[in-house]
């Protein structure tokens, strides 16, 4: 009869330690569903945080660059005066920018043709700056130089740019731009810098 007792006693412990270890597994379980859920939540938020700021950094570098601009850049253009400047958008953030500047006169004639590359990023509002690099040719003669001969001379160059512009409401834009210039020329072989004032129509 006692060993009965002690027989049904140590099948109850047994049971009863079984049971605790059920509700401990399954709280371990439910625990650990509870921590990949909340993990998920937080993958999902980080997701989410990321397409937004992707986003919104999108949207901020997204400049209102017009398909086309065109109109004059008013500076010396080393000697060349005032360039026809048209600019085309590239897409993104990236444009093309192609000056033609010549002069004529009497005894004297010449072109000089630059193309620059330009990235441009928003500063505030309708206040953009650029920078970009390119490059260019030109070719100028002069009747009698030195009242001794005729001279002509072709030359290469390569440019850097800096500016700031300024997008109107109505289609204008006006620009400020700093350009460095290194020639490679019989005469124009030096570095030049050039400040413009650029006002263009846009469309």
């Amino acid at each position: 009869m006692v060993m009965s007792y002690n027989f049904v006693l140590k099948i109850k412990q047994i049971t009863q330690l079984y049971s605790n270890f059920v509700v401990i597994e399954i709280s371990n379980q439910q625990s650990a569903k509870t921590k990949n859920l909340k993990l998920n939540i937080i993958m999902k938020k980080l997701f989410l945080l990321g397409v937004f700021a992707r986003g919104f950094v999108s949207l901020s570098n997204a400049q209102d660059i017009a398909e086309n601009a065109i109109g004059l850049r008013l500076g010396d253009s080393d000697g060349f005066g005032t360039e026809v400047s048209y600019q085309r958008a590239l897409g993104g953030n990236n444009r093309l920018e192609v000056d033609l500047g010549w002069r004529s006169g009497n005894n004297y004639d010449g072109f000089k043709l630059a193309g620059i590359y330009q990235w441009v990023w928003n500063i505030e509002g309708g206040f953009n700056w650029y920078a970009g690099a390119g490059g260019g040719l030109g070719s100028y003669s002069f009747d009698n130089y030195n009242n001794e001969k005729d001279y002509n001379d072709t030359f290469a160059f390569i440019a850097g740019d800096v500016g700031i512009e300024y997008s109107f409401d109505f289609p204008l834009l006006l620009s400020l731009d700093f350009r460095p210039e290194i020639g490679f020329g019989d005469v124009n072989d030096d570095l030049d810098f050039d400040i413009a004032l650029g006002v263009r129509y846009q469309f």
